[in-house]
This record gives structure tokens, sequence and C-alpha cells, in this order.
């Protein structure tokens, strides 16, 4: 894997998110209460939603356009809904948070 620094922990609040622009489209970062670390698409699939300004509760997000309950672990939706989004691998490493370049092929937009 090729790992590739994105910047601080601490960047990210506590159960709050961050978007990271690549040529691929965007990366939602989440920061759950035990400070682990998720990277996730930042697009709900059933309406588009902005999966970073959704609830992150545990290792799940709520989106918030319709309530979809999405696992940061698995990318499954949750209970009823039927849906998927992409994950990708995230470690932190002496509070950096760092992303593999890897499978996702990143190219950070300006």
């Amino acid at each position: 894997m090729s790992w590739i620094d994105i910047g601080a922990l601490d960047d990210i609040p506590l159960r709050g998110a961050r978007v990271l622009k690549t040529q691929l489209g965007c990366l939602a970062l989440f920061r759950t209460h035990g400070d682990k670390v998720f990277a996730v698409d930042d697009r709900c699939p059933h309406k588009g939603g902005p999966l970073s300004e959704g609830i992150v509760h545990g290792a799940s997000v709520t989106c918030p356009l319709h309530n979809w309950v999405f696992s940061l672990e698995t990318g499954t939706a949750q209970g009823a809904d039927e849906g998927q989004i992409d994950t990708y691998e995230v470690r932190v490493e002496n509070r950096r948070i760092l992303v593999d370049g890897t499978r996702l092929a990143l190219g950070m937009a300006v």
C-alpha cells in the first residue's frame, strides 16, 4: 500500500467529518468518539446527499437528506434501506491520518 498523509487527527472534530477532494470525487473522512477514522464516498447513493454533513453515531453515519444510515466500516446501508458506499483504507500514526493511495489512485484536487 502507498499511504498518503492527509492531515492531523485533530483537524477532524470528535464525531465530525471533513471532505477530501480527489480526482475521483470527494471522500468523507469521519472521526468517531474513540478516535477511529473512516473514509467513505461523500455521496449517498439514494439521493446524492453529502454524507460529510450527516450525523456520526458509533461507527455509522446518517445521511442528512433522507436519514439513510451507513456503516462506516463496511459501507452497507443499515436497516430496511438497501445501498452501498465505497470505503477506503485509513490508518492513524502519531496522530496523523493516512489514506491508502494505491486503491484510491488519489490525486489531490486544488
